[in-house]
C-alpha cells in the first residue's frame, strides 16, 4: 500500500470517526442516552451552575423524556448566578413547548437566566432563604448593556409575568434600576426579592424542601425520576465551553498552516481537520453553527488556497479568505438571541485563538527547517553553498575570454551573445548594448561573463 494511499485512508478514517460522534451524539441529544422510568410520574431536571448553551438541551430533552413517559409534572431544580440569555430563551420556549406541565423550585439563588427561567414556568416555589432577580443584561466588561438589548429583556419578562397574571412591573424592575414601585424598589435599584419578598407580592410560594413541594402539588408517593446529563451533553458541554473552543480553533488553523508549508498531506492537517470539525460539530449541535457558517468556512479556505498556489503575493483573495475564515468562526458562537456580553465573549475567544495561531505559528515555521525528523525525511533542503567555500554556479571557460562575438538580445544589462557557436549569457558592462552589436568578453565574475562592445575601427 503506498504512502498517499494510506493517507487517504486514514484521512477518510477521521472524517467518518468526526462524522460518527457528532451523528451518535445529536441522536444522543434528541432522544436520550436511558428509557425513562415507566413509573416516573415527576421529573426533577436540574438547572444548576452557570447556564450555558450546553445545557438548553440537556433541559429540552428532559421535558421531552417526561412527556413521552406520561409525566405529571416536570420540576426543574434552580441553583444558578446566571449565564447566557440566548440559552436561557432556549429553555423559556421549551418550557413553554412542554405538554407536560413544569414547576421551578428555587434551591437557593436564581439570579439573572435562572430568573427568566423560573418566571416561565406555571409556579415558583421556593426554600426559605433564597432569592431570585436581579436580571440585568451585561457587556463582557460587567457594564450595563445597551438600552436596546435592556428593553428586549425588559419586555421579555413583562411578558412572561403578564402571562402568569402576575404585575409585570415587579418583573421588569428586576431588569432595569430606573423602574420605581413604591414600597417595593426605589430609583437607582435593581430588584432582587428575598423567600418572603417573593411571597408577598404573589411571585412565588414558600416551601421547606423537595419531599414538602410535592405534597404541596398533591404528588406526595409519585415515582421521581432525576435525569441526568448524558454523554453527548457533556461532550457538547466541553466543547462548547469558552476555554476549549479557542484551542480547538488554534489546533484547526495551525494543522491548515503546517500543511501548506509541507509537501504533503499527513498528520497535520489529519489533527487540524478534526479539530476544526470538532468545534463546527459542538456549536452545531447547540443550534450556533449551520450549513451557512460551514459553507463561509469553505469559501474562505478555498480563496487562502488560491492566493497560496495560484495568485502571486498577498492580495485581495487572501484578505477575503482571512475575512471569510473569521466570520464564520465569529458567526458559529453568537446567535440572533445573544446578548453583548455574548458577542463580547465571541470576540474574545476568536481573538484569543487568532494570536494563538499567530505566536505558535511563527515559533513552528521556524522550528520545522531545524527539526531532525525534516532533515532526515529530505522534504527541505538543509544544506547551503557558497562562493566562500569554493562553489561556483558554472565553470569559467579560458577560450572565451577576449573573444568577440555579436549580441543576438538587447543586453539591458543582461542578455544572450553568440560567440563562434555558442550562445552564452553576460552582462553588459554598460547600462545598455543593442542586439547585432560587436561585444568582446572581458571576464568571468562567478555567476555570468562580462562584455564591452567592440569600437568601430577608425577610417
Amino acid at each position: 500500500m503506498t504512502k498517499s494511499l494510506r493517507t487517504t485512508l486514514l484521512s477518510g478514517a477521521v472524517v467518518l470517526g468526526v462524522a460518527g460522534v457528532i451523528a451518535g451524539a445529536r441522536g444522543a441529544l434528541v432522544f436520550g442516552q436511558e428509557p425513562a422510568s415507566a413509573q416516573a410520574e415527576v421529573f426533577r431536571i436540574p438547572v444548576q451552575g452557570v447556564i450555558e448553551r450546553g445545557l438548553a438541551p440537556f433541559v429540552a430533552r428532559s421535558l421531552r423524556e417526561a412527556h413521552r413517559a406520561g409525566a405529571r409534572a416536570a420540576i426543574l431544580d434552580i441553583e444558578t448566578p446566571g449565564g447566557r440569555v440566548d440559552a436561557a430563551q432556549y429553555i423559556v420556549d421549551a418550557i413553554k413547548d412542554s405538554p407536560v406541565p413544569v414547576y421551578a423550585y428555587i434551591n437557593r439563588r436564581a439570579f439573572s437566566a435562572g430568573a427568566l427561567i423560573a418566571l416561565a414556568t406555571q409556579e415558583i416555589w421556593m426554600r426559605p432563604g433564597s432569592v431570585i432577580g436581579a436580571v440585568t443584561p451585561v457587556t463582557g466588561e460587567g457594564q450595563k448593556a445597551p438600552e436596546k438589548i435592556v428593553s428586549a429583556m425588559r419586555s421579555e419578562m413583562r411578558a412572561l409575568a403578564e402571562d402568569r397574571g402576575l404585575d409585570p412591573r415587579i418583573a421588569e424592575a428586576m431588569v432595569d434600576e430606573d423602574v420605581v414601585i413604591e414600597g417595593v424598589v426605589e430609583q437607582g435599584k435593581l430588584l432582587t426579592l428575598t423567600t418572603e419578598e417573593a411571597v408577598e407580592l404573589g411571585y412565588a410560594q414558600e416551601v421547606e424542601d423537595w419531599d414538602a413541594l410535592l405534597g404541596r402539588l398533591e404528588l406526595e408517593g409519585a415515582a421521581v425520576q432525576d435525569t441526568r446529563v448524558n454523554w453527548a451533553e457533556s461532550i457538547v458541554r466541553f466543547l462548547t465551553h469558552p476555554a476549549v473552543a479557542p484551542l480547538l480553533l488554534s489546533i484547526g488553523m495551525l494543522g491548515v498552516i503546517i500543511e501548506i508549508k509541507t509537501p504533503a498531506f499527513g498528520l497535520a492537517g489529519l489533527t487540524g481537520m478534526g479539530a476544526l470539525a470538532l468545534f463546527f460539530g459542538g456549536h452545531w449541535l447547540v443550534g450556533l453553527a449551520g450549513l451557512e457558517e460551514l459553507l463561509l468556512l469553505a469559501a474562505g479556505l478555498g480563496l487562502l488556497a488560491v492566493e497560496a498556489f495560484v495568485l502571486p503575493g498577498f492580495g485581495i483573495a487572501g484578505i477575503a479568505g482571512l475575512v471569510a475564515v473569521g466570520s464564520s468562526f465569529y458567526l458559529s458562537m453568537v446567535s440572533s438571541l445573544s446578548t453583548v456580553a455574548d458577542l463580547n465573549l465571541a470576540a474574545g475567544v476568536l481573538a484569543l485563538a487568532g494570536i494563538v495561531v499567530v505566536v505558535a505559528g511563527w515559533a513552528l515555521i521556524r522550528a520545522i527547517p531545524g527539526s531532525g525528523r525534516f532533515a532526515r525525511s529530505g522534504l527541505l533542503l538543509q544544506d547551503a553553498t557558497a562562493t566562500e567555500d569554493g562553489y561556483r554556479s558554472s565553470v569559467a571557460r579560458a577560450e572565451l575570454m577576449g573573444a568577440v562575438g555579436e549580441a543576438v538580445t538587447d543586453l539591458r544589462p543582461s542578455g544572450t551573445v553568440q560567440v563562434g557557436e555558442d550562445l552564452i549569457d553576460v552582462v553588459a558592462e554598460s547600462s545598455f548594448i543593442s542586439a547585432g552589436t560587436s561585444v568582446r568578453v572581458l571576464r568571468y565574475d562567478g555567476a555570468s561573463y562580462v562584455v564591452r562592445a567592440v569600437q568601430p575601427a577608425s577610417e
